[in-house]
């Protein structure tokens, strides 16, 4: 008996250790995204992965033919929009890095952007995993491609003299 459990426990550390292998580059970058934190700082990020491979581990034997990167993708997303609306109210405005892609997306924007287009999943799941219409969704996806395509243009000084005359 005690063998069997210790054969199983190994076993299931294998699984794991090579689901993490394969799967914890992609989610890292999906967190670096999320975060808008640099990708060679970025903390916020680790930790996220952190808490959604070892939610994932903690649920290993109950997945029963689940997807295991569903799952740790699942909690990446909503640990951080919980962690962004309690930190900072209803998707607040945190302090991006500049150098983040992402940087001048808010975090709603950035979640819905990165499951969408990152990730590939279906505007319908994406609402249902953040309890959201699916129009909503839609419209948000939309506003951030168009925000990451259409960059507001900085308001530098106008030279002088560069007025135009009225006609």
């Amino acid at each position: 008996m005690r063998d069997r459990q210790v054969a199983r426990g190994a076993r299931r550390a294998r699984e794991f250790a090579a689901f993490v292998a394969g799967a914890s580059g992609r989610l890292l970058h999906a967190a670096t995204l999320l975060t808008a934190e640099a990708p060679e700082a970025n903390p916020r990020a680790r930790r996220l992965l952190t808490l959604a491979l070892s939610h994932t581990y903690a649920r290993w034997d109950q997945l029963h033919g689940e997807d295991p990167y569903e799952c740790a993708r699942q909690h990446l997303a909503t640990r951080f929009a919980r962690a962004t609306w309690h930190r900072y109210g209803a998707f607040g405005r945190t302090r991006p890095d500049p150098r983040s892609p992402l940087a001048a997306l808010t975090p709603q924007e950035r979640l819905i952007l990165v499951l969408r287009l990152y990730e590939g999943v279906a505007e319908e799941q994406a609402a249902a995993l953040l309890g959201l219409p699916v129009e909503r969704v839609h419209t948000v996806c939309d506003r951030a491609t168009a925000t990451l395509l259409h960059p507001a243009r900085p308001a530098g000084p106008r030279a002088v003299g560069a007025e135009v005359a009225p006609s």
